[in-house]
């Protein structure tokens, strides 16, 4: 099965598109799920083989709160606290994030399902949204980590003593839930049949918008399957009228520099309304490419390169395409790195080789940042 998520600028289309691609999936014979808002369903009539779920973030997050405090209900109790009705809760900011990361989970494990299509949050809100599980793990682990749960032993005769469960036994058990949760979200979106597929309208802030969230996914390891161009003005158009032949010069000098072997371009013309019908949708797809090919083969990701005979380092190739040296940043934290990436951050664990070495250096070239580390003698084994 493939998960496909669909993203871009604010604006672009991106709902649209996915819509599209759900529907050009399903009429080539797959078994297709299209998550998208809970307004949002853009079949006024099924079409075989695809199903629509819409995202009811208000819906999850008012049943995942009440659940939360049902499991809590003795520590409220102990607290003097009083739980809120479900008429009271109202969703937070940062629920519809949650929800969708939780639909894509349910959407993995669909039976009958060939192909996941996600309707996203804009590019930068996709990101952050899609870095989520691997932060919030590294958070749980570093402020509950399990090794410190001291007095285990005791603990069932000290609930029994006050008469409630304890809360840091409850803490804990529910920090565990949270990681097996998260875990199970982070499986999906890093899986190799996983990919982000790219709506943008070709011009000079979606340009900018895309170099900076291209930037985040590559530092997250997230692979991109396409780009669309979307709503370009036909050809017969730019004809006919000289202020649409400006837009068009535009829009192909972009396409232009977007276009090369590692990110295939897919071109949607602009149909002159909004598309509003399934029929409309089906017109998006003129070129017949927008069902996505199978999933190719892992790339080699960030890889350590061997240069101790020569040069006496370890090079470590972090792959950044169109970044820039000012907006670039390394801190190195005990076992880990923290890269940062204009608006992006990513904290990782080194790979063992590299904990025994101290960063001497970096450097971006050819689209990488390649970071140099040196054996520390002191923790590096001698030749004998």
């Amino acid at each position: 099965m493939q998960t496909l998520l669909v993203t871009g600028p604010g604006g672009a289309g991106r709902s649209t598109v996915a819509a599209a691609t759900a529907l050009a999936a399903a009429r080539e014979g797959r078994r297709v799920l299209l998550l998208c808002g809970p307004d949002a369903d853009p079949f006024p009539d099924p079409v075989p083989g695809l199903r629509v779920t819409p995202v009811d973030s208000g819906q999850e997050f008012r049943t995942e709160l009440a659940a939360l405090q049902e499991r809590g209900a003795a520590l409220i109790g102990m607290l003097g606290g009083r739980p809120l009705g479900t008429e009271e809760l109202t969703e937070l900011p940062g629920a519809e994030q949650f929800a969708l990361l939780r639909a894509l989970r349910r959407a993995a494990a669909a039976p009958a399902t060939d192909l996941v299509v996600a309707d996203m949050p804009p590019l930068h809100q996709a990101v952050a949204t899609l870095a989520l599980p691997a932060q919030l793990r590294r958070y749980l682990t570093r402020l509950l980590p399990a090794e410190r749960q001291a007095a285990r032993a005791l603990r069932p005769v000290l609930a029994q003593l006050a008469g409630v469960p304890m809360p840091a036994q409850w803490l804990y058990e529910t920090a565990a839930r949270w990681d097996e949760e998260l875990a199970a979200v982070q499986a999906v979106v890093e899986a190799p049949t996983t990919r982000v597929r790219l709506v943008a309208e070709p011009g000079p802030a979606a340009d900018t918008a895309l170099r900076t969230g291209m930037l985040g996914l590559a530092l997250h390891e997230l692979r991109t399957e396409s780009l669309v161009a979307n709503r370009l003005v036909p050809a017969d158009a730019a004809a006919a009228h000289p202020w649409a032949a400006g837009i068009a010069e535009q829009q192909r000098a972009f396409l232009d520099a977007w276009a090369g072997p590692r990110l295939p371009v897919h071109e949607i013309a602009h149909l002159g309304r909004d598309p509003r019908s399934t029929d409309d949708l089906a017109a998006l797809n003129a070129a017949r490419d927008l069902a996505p090919g199978p999933a190719p083969a892992p790339g080699a990701g960030w890889t350590v390169e061997d240069r101790l005979a020569d040069d006496g380092v370890l090079v470590w190739a972090i792959p950044l395409p169109r970044a820039r040296k000012s907006e670039l940043d390394l801190i190195r934290r005990g076992d880990e790195l923290l890269v940062a990436a204009g608006p992006h951050r990513r904290i990782v664990p080194l790979p063992p080789a590299l904990r025994r070495c101290t960063v001497s250096g970096a450097a971006l070239t050819d689209g990488a940042l390649r970071v140099r580390f040196t054996p520390d003698p002191r923790l590096w084994p001698r030749e004998r």
